[in-house]
């Protein structure tokens, strides 16, 4: 419920979470005040602050804004990840270089991590590119020869033991042996013919994808 209440002693003041404005059930939200869309300014002293006020400041890492609303927003010190989704205007953006992003951010080279608490330097960025360009090939060699036998032989021995561990309420639990081990032997052989080909398109789309990324984004982005 966007409806807030100040806990300064003396004020309870109600107010809408989403505009900022004196709270009010019946209509719409209002546009927010240019004056309330800019950051507080820098350099405030402690003991400017209320006693409330100051315990937030010094629970918070910082107050940001919303690059697409401009909402203030703020992310409390307690580990959580950078990832951010604004409830006012629902957008997606990056807590360190406060852009609005896609699921793959954190794997570009922008030098932005899941949970770091500062954009990586430039040296380090570089270094790390020259590292994704250099060693994925043996990286996705690594990767493609494990998946191949996990994937084609895993996917029958799981569906054989799915099938095989029915619970006591389950359908299977009427049948008799020969029939269950028909229903076995029959997922099983199913899955040893589905699974090559779940296996080919694993390999055939990801190899391509992740050499796409690598030698595409991240050379673009070296070269820059």
């Amino acid at each position: 419920c966007p409806r807030l209440t100040c806990g300064r002693e003396g004020c309870g003041t109600e107010f809408c979470y989403h505009c900022r404005q004196p709270w009010h059930p019946d209509g719409p939200c209002a546009p927010v005040p240019p004056s309330l869309a800019t950051p507080p300014a820098q350099g405030t002293q402690p003991e400017e602050l209320a006693p409330g006020e100051a315990l937030a400041q010094a629970e918070a890492e910082d107050i940001k804004v919303c690059p697409r609303c401009s909402a203030l927003i703020m992310k409390v010190n307690d580990g959580s990840c950078n990832r951010m989704n604004c409830t006012v205007c629902g957008c997606l953006f990056c807590w360190l270089c406060l852009q609005e992003i896609s699921d793959v951010h954190f794997l570009s080279p922008s030098g932005c991590t899941f949970w770091g608490k500062r954009p990586w330097s430039r040296t380090r960025r570089i270094l790390w590119q020259l590292g994704m360009v250099l060693g994925a090939p043996m990286v996705i060699s690594l990767a493609a020869g494990v998946a191949v036998p996990v994937i084609t032989i895993g996917i029958p021995i799981y569906m054989g033991r799915k099938v095989l561990a029915g619970g006591p309420g389950s359908r299977r639990s009427s049948l008799s042996g020969c029939q269950q081990c028909l229903s076995v032997t029959s997922s099983v052989l199913l899955s040893l013919f589905v699974s090559p080909i779940i296996t080919a398109l694993t390999v055939g789309v990801g190899v391509p994808l992740v050499l796409t990324y690598v030698y595409g984004t991240v050379v673009l982005s070296l070269c820059r």
